[in-house]
């Protein structure tokens, strides 16, 4: 069985590891924060412990045994062994860039990188490594053991082998792929981005309130959560700098973010990892209370 590193301990990184230590993989989870590597330990332990009023059916084995296949590690170095590597680190191409220059460095040649991005390009990655063929887009949902399916993105230059391996270790865990071509935010995040970011201009404009945004999506249109508690879970942040991405790659005007959006980033207001963004939230986890934005609060910083 394949042993898989995953870079970054944050949301993403730690469901990612989760899912592949349920199913059996042996797991390296790098991050450079001590701090974050504690939190995804306790969080991934949480998540298997609810896993069965969350995912009914399921049996992903005990917290001991599931965060037991997984090494929680500062050393980049511990990625020399693994078979298959998921970059899982912020939406930020200055992050991105020298990370993959190291990773080329230390992992074994042929070992395939899989990067979750939200808009970034798949090949532009995968010029910074000189292993373009084997480079591919692996965009998992959040959160990642309860999203059945992965956008899988081809770069210019990643082979069929690539992407046969990727989808066979995606269908080992139960995941369906789909696989679609190389663009800025691809499928998913280039009409999810685009709604939005319309739904913050509507905040901001005072059309409505954050509530009644997301209520006319989930009771009129039948979304399972509306666009503003939707952009709360991403992080505030990384719907900024998607954008930001999708804004520069496109040159259109119509990902310009919402000043909203820049102003709640900066006053660290980043959804519910904050626990508050357009909406209000009792903890990290909990469910949106009454908007911020909808009294005024958030609209006015």
């Amino acid at each position: 069985m394949d042993r898989i590193g995953v870079v970054g301990a944050g949301t993403m990184g730690r469901g990612v590891a989760q899912l592949f230590a349920e199913h059996g993989h042996e797991v390296v989870l790098v991050d450079t924060a001590e701090q974050a590597l504690a939190s995804a330990r306790d969080g991934i332990a949480t998540n298997v412990r609810l896993a069965p009023l969350l995912r009914p059916g399921t049996r992903p084995g005990s917290p001991e045994e599931v965060t037991g296949r997984i090494r929680f590690t500062t050393d980049l170095r511990s990625l020399r062994t693994a078979d298959y590597v998921f970059e899982m680190v912020t939406e930020d191409w200055a992050v991105k860039r020298p990370l993959y220059g190291e990773l080329d460095a230390l992992c074994r040649p042929g070992v395939p990188f899989g990067v979750n991005t939200s808009a970034i390009p798949i090949t532009r990655v995968a010029a910074a490594t000189s292993r373009p063929e084997h480079v591919i887009g692996t965009h998992f949902m959040n959160p990642a053991p309860l999203k059945p399916t992965v956008e899988v993105i081809r770069g210019h230059h990643t082979s069929d082998d690539t992407v046969a391996r990727t989808r066979a270790l995606l269908e080992g865990v139960g995941r369906r792929q789909i696989v679609v071509a190389d663009s800025p935010g691809f499928v998913t995040n280039r009409v999810a981005m685009l709604t939005v970011n319309e739904a913050m201009f509507l905040v901001h404009e005072q059309v409505a309130g954050a509530d009644e945004v997301d209520r006319l999506f989930r009771e009129c249109l039948g979304h399972a959560m509306g666009p503003l508690e939707t952009a709360d879970l991403i992080g505030l942040d990384t719907v900024l700098l998607s954008l930001q991405v999708l804004h520069e790659e496109f040159n259109d005007p119509k990902f310009r973010p919402c000043p909203l959006l820049r102003r709640l980033v900066e006053a660290g207001l980043l959804g519910r990892k904050t626990g508050r963004g357009f909406h209000s939230y009792a903890s990290a986890s909990a469910t949106p209370s009454r908007s911020a934005s909808a009294s005024g609060g958030a609209h006015h910083g």
